[in-house]
């Protein structure tokens, strides 16, 4: 099984959880995995049919543009990482 990091603004979904283990061989099937265990998740995490544009998703320390198609291992590590907003230079 995939390890999902959940990212800590995530956390309230999954009872307090930084890690959850997940099934599947694309980031939507590990997304809709941990939607069955943890409602919520997906329409956190999804919009439309891609990635919420507010998240990015780094598997196995890659930051990948595949979206929710991007093939997934059997024990990679899955991260949804929320995008960083600055100030003015």
């Amino acid at each position: 099984m995939a390890t999902v990091f959940i990212p800590a603004r995530l956390r309230r979904l999954t009872g307090g959880s930084e890690r959850v283990a997940a099934r599947g061989k694309t980031v939507l099937d590990i997304v809709d995995d941990v939607e069955r265990r943890f409602p919520g998740f997906r329409a956190a995490v999804v919009e439309g049919d891609d990635v919420a544009p507010a998240l990015a998703v780094a598997i196995d320390g890659d930051v990948v543009t595949g979206g929710l198609r991007e093939p997934v291992g059997e024990s990679s590590e899955v991260h949804f990482i929320p995008a960083l907003s600055g100030g003015r230079i």
